[in-house]
């Protein structure tokens, strides 16, 4: 997670992401977002985003409708090549990339995702020589994030990890105890509760009577608020750290000013998207959800297009081998095609709002 020089240095290149690229030749770039359908407004994001970008880049954008339906990937593939594109982006459903990479591949288009978090897809994408590339997280990178914070920050803390029973919090929190028990740190309580109550004052006595402190929560916006709020009336001192999903709809029950979460920021808050976020608000654009993704996501591939046009190694060796500066900081790929820094931001709710911790004692 970025420290606060880190953050100065994404200042700074705001400047570099927020200038136009001048003088390049034309180039078309595949937008595939689900348009229509359940996921339209997400898609719809992306679109804007990715068209406020293009005009200072140049390129030309090709917008494919992604259904995120089993046995779409092979026509969105086809639609792609047919189109001529030079690369591709977008990609919020692991059904369609999977079914399009073979596709891509063949036609020599690279697939940059901004939604897929999918371990075994990238594995399998190395495995076959398939172009796919993760400007999204992935799933590790959180259990990284959520370990680094409590072995940085709570070690000498009374820490409880509790989940919802679901499949996805089980294994999240039996990652990170895996991880934080490898390292020394002992919960004092380890529990799991009902999710969807409405109270939770059995599971807040439980973390009283046991000493805890600070607890991570593995369960959903609505229950971490359910035991902020028990808590409280409890006279209970929690503090209360959830993950990505807290990034959730607003629930009945509201949060409590100081719950954390570590999850993605709101990049078009940040100082790098300042640029896109002007051109946005410009535009009538609400600079939220994947907006600011979307433009990064042109930045990174116009960048790396014109990298390819002046070197001999082609577009995925200018991907492998560059820094790109784009709205949500500096982009930078490892080997394994993922992004190079974690993404993941500590996040404070106070007053309505999440907002980055970059006053932590982490450095």
């Amino acid at each position: 997670m970025p420290s606060s020089k880190a953050l100065l240095a994404l200042t700074a290149m705001s400047f570099s992401a927020a200038m136009p690229v001048l003088a390049q030749q034309e180039t078309a770039i595949g937008v595939v977002a689900p348009l229509s359908g359940d996921y339209a407004v997400l898609g719809q994001q992306m679109l804007n985003g990715a068209q406020l970008a293009a005009r200072n880049t140049g390129e030309v954008l090709v917008p494919v409708d992604e259904s995120c339906e089993d046995g779409s990937g092979a026509a969105v593939a086809d639609a792609l090549a047919d189109a001529g594109v030079a690369m591709s982006i977008g990609f919020f459903c692991s059904e369609t990339l999977r079914g399009a990479l073979p596709g891509l591949a063949a036609a020599g288009i690279p697939a940059m995702s901004v939604s897929v978090r999918s371990l075994p897809l990238m594995t399998d994408a190395l495995d076959n020589d398939w172009p796919f590339y993760r400007m999204a997280p992935n799933r590790q990178d959180q259990i990284d994030a959520i370990v680094n914070l409590i072995m940085d920050e709570w070690v000498d803390e009374p820490v409880a990890l509790v989940d919802d029973g679901t499949i996805y919090y089980r294994e999240l929190i039996g990652a990170v105890r895996n991880a934080i028990e490898a390292r020394g740190l002992k919960p004092v309580i380890v529990d799991t509760f009902r999710p969807a109550q409405q109270q939770q004052l059995s599971l807040v006595r439980r973390l009283a009577q046991a000493g805890a402190t600070h607890v991570l929560v593995g369960g959903t916006r609505g229950d971490i608020a359910i035991i902020g709020r028990d808590a409280r009336e409890q006279g209970a001192a929690l503090t209360l750290l959830g993950d990505d999903g807290l990034r959730a709809a607003e629930t009945a029950v509201p949060l409590e000013n100081g719950v954390l979460a570590i999850a993605l920021p709101e990049y078009g808050a940040l100082p790098p998207a300042a640029d896109i976020a002007e051109q946005a608000i410009a535009d009538g654009i609400v600079p939220e959800g994947y907006v600011v993704p979307g433009a990064a996501a042109v930045q990174v591939a116009s960048q790396a297009l014109a990298a390819a046009n002046s070197d001999d190694g082609g577009l995925e060796d200018a991907l492998l081998n560059n820094t790109f500066s784009t709205a949500t900081g500096p982009v930078t790929f490892t080997g394994q095609h993922e992004l190079a820094e974690n993404p993941f931001l500590l996040l404070r709710w106070q007053d309505d709002q999440f907002v980055p911790v970059f006053d932590s004692g982490r450095q």
